[in-house]
């Protein structure tokens, strides 16, 4: 790969157990993207460029759950089995991984509220491997994929929604069609595995 394409990296977005089927906000066939992430980890690694994982890390008392005032339901609090990566995404050895959702006054669905381990934050991440183009996958199209989205467009970067390999909640029936198109007005363009290069 030439010089440009190592300005690349993967972002896999919030693929937990709660966020699948079964799980405290499963999402209906969130699992089913699963093979096609496996695919694009795959690649990236075989690039040997930037995979940068996300995960909602969540307190157990925040104001982003339900009996404390937000719209959802317990889910992804830290340690928890529900905030594990799903057991089927083949991460790499040593992932990076960032967490989000730790500030109990915050929704923090964008990966741009992440932090690593070393507390870290995602635009410092991406300046550090000089990535100038974003490709995205992972749950929930309509909610932290978007904003991460968003965040990226509004950091610089390119951005790229992997298609199929996104699921969206659908609180509304439209809420994901209506969020890709949100992100390609803004200039995310919309790809998929097979297009990879």
């Amino acid at each position: 790969m030439d010089s440009l394409d190592s300005k690349k990296a993967l972002l896999v977005v919030d693929v937990q157990n709660d966020f699948c089927p079964g799980g405290a906000l499963g999402i209906p066939g969130g699992h089913k993207i699963i093979p096609i992430l496996n695919r694009c980890i795959k690649f990236f690694e075989k690039e040997n460029l930037p995979i940068i994982v996300t995960r909602d890390w969540h307190p157990k008392v925040t104001k982003h759950f339900e009996q404390f005032g937000g719209v959802w339901p317990e889910h992804c609090v830290e340690g928890s089995l529900g905030a594990q990566f799903h057991p089927d995404l083949e991460l790499p050895k040593d992932p990076l991984v960032m967490s989000k959702g730790m500030d109990p006054e915050k929704d923090s669905y964008s990966a741009f509220h992440a932090t690593d381990s070393s507390g870290r934050a995602l635009e410092n991440i991406l300046e550090i491997f000089g990535v100038a183009e974003i490709y995205i996958g992972g749950l929930a199209t309509d909610y932290c994929v978007k904003y991460s989205a968003l965040d990226a467009l509004k950091a610089g970067l390119k951005v790229l929604i992997l298609t199929d390999a996104v699921a969206g909640v659908n609180l509304q029936p439209e809420d994901s069609r209506v969020a890709l198109q949100e992100m390609v007005s803004r200039g995310a363009k919309k790809t998929i595995f097979e297009e990879l290069r």
